[in-house]
């Protein structure tokens, strides 16, 4: 078996520099100065333009040294993207090409030729035909997405799939449950995989597993080294994912479903597959797209304002649609932020119509006041609560493989090492998160049987 382990790390342009700086000593510096260290490393990776320009600007550059290094010698390779994180599949195809030229010139910026467009990842793993028809038109050969975008019964993981219309264009697809095992901490060692794995690691196939980079280290801290321990270890055959086109010539023509990697069955059955973006009935959503549209529109009368169309470039981002969707995620702050951005891009431009500006200003409150409204009336924490047990639900499937006492064990023993060295370099809010970590795992070995 060939394991394509993929991960995408981003940060929106609207982060502050405490959470950059943080996030980056306790994932991405941790990931990438790990994995220089290890002959064996086979890793795709994403990131997104923003996050570039982010990590040089608040002292992450031996963050991109190493990835640098590590695209020198193969180990990794890195996905072409938006260089915003903007929601494609809803955008007009010239803000669609824009946002990944964009993405292009600071990858070419910081990786020079050592970055070779090969795959492409829509931010939050959302595909369309419209997208994918875009990132074949700019030159590259696959995208990845999520197992629920495949129209069959079942995927084959021994051949490789096409999409239909678009000759030698590729899709590889996210394997969901092996992702979530691991991206939530089911298993955190080595062996445990293995068993979960079971005979696959034996056959002819292959697996994508595909996860937010901040997972490790950060999120899940500790996880990270269960990451390098994967790379590590000699039963597994890991790949970059380019890579597999070779090695399994067997392929299929197809027509992949609309999807990101949020979507549930529930979702494609509703023939709302984007609907942590855009809810048809989710109020606040559809005066977030209404006003988007206003913005992009202002640009487009204002082509040679250069001001306002970095505005909108950054404005784009998808972070503010995933906020106001309560499912099971709500920030008020960050729908606030979005909204007002897009209402000063039409206030800023000379040729919006003062009606569009009175359009804009009704919107942006609207979206404010349904905002508090939810809030005060429990509709968010309603909302939440049923995707919470959605969640749930889905981590109580049984599962066919168990993590040992002794393993469990191991954890923590790695753990209280990581959380004594934190205090101890008084990073406190670390340290913190480690300890509820610990106490987390302590749980479930107290659930087992002697």
């Amino acid at each position: 078996m060939y394991w394509g382990n993929f991960i995408h790390i981003y940060q929106p342009p609207t982060q502050k520099e405490i959470w950059i700086k943080r996030i980056t000593n306790e994932s991405y510096r941790k990931i990438f100065s790990g994995l220089v260290n290890i002959k064996k490393t086979k890793l795709t990776v994403n990131i997104n333009g923003i996050l570039c320009e982010f990590l040089d600007k608040y002292g992450g550059q031996d963050v991109l040294e190493n990835i640098k290094t590590l695209l020198k010698n193969g180990s990794i390779e890195l996905t072409g993207s938006a260089k915003y994180h903007a929601f494609l599949p809803l955008l007009p195809e010239d803000e669609i090409e824009r946002q990944i030229i964009l993405n292009e010139e600071i990858l070419k910026k910081y990786f020079g030729e050592s970055w070779k467009k090969s795959g492409f990842f829509s931010p939050e793993m959302a595909y369309s035909k419209k997208v994918a028809k875009i990132a074949k038109k700019l030159g590259y050969k696959w995208m990845i997405i999520d197992e629920l975008a495949f129209p069959g019964k079942e995927i084959e993981w021994d051949k490789i799939y096409r999409i239909n219309g678009l000759d030698d264009f590729y899709v590889f697809f996210r394997e969901r449950k092996t992702s979530f095992t691991i991206l939530s901490a089911q298993v955190g060692s080595v062996p445990a995989v293995l068993r979960m794995l079971g005979d696959r690691i034996d056959k002819n196939e292959y697996l994508i597993t595909a996860m937010d980079g901040e997972t490790f280290g950060h999120h899940r801290p500790g996880l990270e080294t269960l990451l390098f321990d994967l790379m590590k270890e000699p039963k597994i055959n890991s790949a970059l994912i380019t890579e597999l086109i070779e090695k399994f010539p067997q392929s299929e023509v197809i027509e992949p479903r609309n999807s990101t990697w949020a979507v549930t069955k529930q979702d494609l059955e509703k023939s709302s597959p984007y609907n942590r973006w855009n809810d048809n009935e989710n109020i606040i959503q559809q005066k977030q797209w209404q006003l988007t549209d206003l913005a992009i529109e202002a640009v487009r009368k204002n082509p040679d304002n250069e001001k306002i169309r970095l505005m909108l470039d950054e404005a784009l981002h998808s972070d503010q649609y995933w906020w106001s969707s309560a499912r099971p995620w709500w920030s008020l702050e960050m729908i606030e932020r979005g909204a007002y951005e897009l209402r000063n891009i039409i206030f800023q431009s000379e040729k919006s119509s003062e009606e569009n500006k009175e359009t804009a200003q009704r919107l942006y409150s609207e979206i404010i006041f349904i905002g508090f409204e939810w809030q005060r009336s429990g509709l968010v924490d309603e909302m939440a609560r049923e995707e919470d047990e959605e969640i749930l639900a889905r981590r109580k499937e049984k599962e066919s493989f168990t993590v040992t006492k002794k393993e469990y064990q191991e954890m923590i023993k790695i753990l209280e090492e990581q959380m004594h060295l934190a205090a101890k370099s008084e990073e406190y809010h670390r340290a913190a998160m480690i300890k509820d970590r610990i106490r987390e795992l302590k749980e479930e070995v107290d659930k087992l049987k002697e």
